[in-house]
């Protein structure tokens, strides 16, 4: 008897809807064909186990499990339940009649119980796209995947759920999920809070720009000086995520397996700080089974990379690309799967590798040879793709013993949220654009407008410092963000000169 069950895969951060047909008839052997992996080969020991756990026959005959489309390769372990139904089915143990309306998946172990699985999200998503009435996952991932409006979510602890409820002996209980109006709020949730950095003014400043805008921002300076500290409370002063946001963020870390089985949909920004030890596949993603790298684990937040001359050349230059595009592709010989990768890079670097040159006070103890070969670590264009390079100087002693209490976070992100209002409604026609950083050349061209003296400042800049084109784009970028934070429509000339004198390391007498 031929019955057919549906599951569902994921590739990249997109589901496609597996059809699982088992046919069970005269013989003795099983087989499973349809490109399975080694975790779905072995699926017939957890399968037989589970089914006889709980006083059901396992089908003494030949059976067939064919997972189709047959030419895409099949990976893990989620389709164990659905295998299981399908065989149940197949010997008459089940009623058949609603099978074709549920998407079913999960592990089976060997008493019956079912374990979570990964990418819940984007295959509900895919479910109720192809008009499935509703998906019976592990009760783990109902919350997630009951996100999606508009398709019934039931999470299930045991296969004699799944049973009873195709034999019509009982109910599911169904997954609900506050609609996602309430889920969102405009406060963002932090102990770390800019009040408490004494001093660094002007590294407030920078970071402020970087936020409003989306930059690319680089803190260079001493051991000690606060960079780390400022990087880390970046996050308090981003806007909380859009719906949209948040969905496509879910999805990424959903299908990687970082996310909670508490939280269901990710609504603060991600915050990623990888060591300086990792490796380019873990940065920008792939491996045998391509999976999403730190980058795309970073999409719609900050990437913070601490040391930044410390990380392997080979690593920082395999970033240059997808800062450019905000996407990553990774191309194996059957497939191509794509990662979004839309994040705010935020570095922090010595300026030396004893850390003193340019100190007010201390004496550094390399020659300029050895600053020359530090610095030369990252390469020109990767600070090209950096739009803000900031010198950060040690705070003084009667700063640090200031009473006063600083600017708090909440202050200084109403700001950040004016200015993305105001880019959020410039950009409303466009779906991958949302705030400065993300311009087209087109909108550069369009938005950022120059008088005449404008023009002229701009080109002693770019002749002074040797900038190059992409540089130029990044000074226009950042000053048209210093404009709507001062809600004007046109870049004045005292924001371009803001955003020219945040290029730091494109300044020669910088390293003399």
């Amino acid at each position: 008897m031929l019955v057919k069950t549906f599951s569902s895969a994921v590739y990249g951060i997109e589901a496609t809807t597996i059809s699982v047909e088992v046919n069970v008839s005269t013989g003795t052997k099983y087989y499973i064909v349809g490109l399975p992996d080694n975790a779905i080969k072995e699926s017939l020991q957890r399968v037989e186990s589970a089914i006889l756990s709980i006083g059901c026959r396992m089908p003494r005959q030949k059976i067939v499990v064919n997972l189709a489309p047959a030419d895409i390769r099949k990976e893990g372990s989620a389709y164990d339940l659905a295998i299981a139904i399908g065989i149940l089915a197949a010997s008459s143990q089940i009623t058949e009649r609603q099978l074709a309306d549920y998407i079913i998946l999960g592990e089976l172990s060997l008493d019956g119980s079912v374990q979570p699985v990964k990418g819940a999200l984007p295959i509900a998503i895919q479910a109720k796209h192809d008009g499935f009435k509703g998906i019976i996952l592990p009760h783990i991932n109902a919350a997630e995947a009951a996100v999606v409006s508009g398709i019934d979510v039931f999470g299930i602890e045991h296969i004699q759920q799944v049973i009873d409820f195709f034999n019509e002996k009982t109910q599911l209980k169904q997954t609900k999920r506050d609609s996602a109006v309430n889920t969102f709020t405009d406060s963002v949730t932090t102990e770390l809070d800019f009040a408490d950095v004494k001093g660094q003014q002007n590294i407030k400043r920078a970071l402020e720009i970087a936020a409003a805008g989306g930059h690319n921002i680089i803190l260079i300076g001493p051991p000690g000086a606060g960079k780390t500290m400022l990087a880390k409370r970046l996050p308090s002063i981003l806007p909380a995520l859009t719906f949209e946001e948040s969905l496509e963020t879910t999805k990424i870390h959903s299908v990687s397996g970082n996310l909670s089985h508490k939280e269901s949909l990710m609504t603060t920004r991600p915050f990623r700080a990888p060591h300086h030890t990792i490796s380019d596949i873990a940065l920008v993603g792939g491996g045998s089974t391509p999976q999403p790298g730190e980058i795309s684990l970073a999409h719609n937040g900050v990437l913070f990379l601490d040391e930044l001359p410390e990380f392997k050349r080979s690593v920082l230059e395999v970033m240059r690309q997808p800062l450019e595009s905000r996407s990553i592709t990774i191309s194996r010989a059957r497939f191509t799967v794509d990662y979004p990768a839309s994040f705010m890079l935020v570095a922090a670097m010595n300026p030396c590798p004893c850390g003193y040159y340019n100190h007010p006070d201390k004496e550094c103890l390399c020659g300029s040879l050895a600053v020359q070969r530090y610095l030369s670590k990252i390469s020109g264009p990767l600070l090209d793709r950096i739009d803000l390079h900031i010198e950060v100087t040690p705070v003084a002693f009667n700063e640090l013993t200031d009473r006063n209490e600083a600017e708090k976070s909440e202050t200084i992100r109403q700001r950040v949220m004016q200015a993305r209002t105001l880019q959020e409604q410039r950009f409303m026609t466009e779906k991958l654009i949302h705030c400065n950083a993300q311009m087209s050349t087109k909108y550069v061209q369009k938005l950022c407008i120059l008088d005449e003296s404008g023009k002229n400042l701009l080109r002693n800049a770019m002749e002074r410092l040797n900038l190059s084109a992409r540089a130029y784009d990044r000074i226009l970028k950042v000053a048209r963000t210093i404009a709507d934070m001062d809600n004007e429509s046109h870049i004045l000339n005292r924001h371009l000169a803001e955003a020219i004198q945040f290029r730091n390391l494109d300044r020669q007498s910088w390293l003399s």
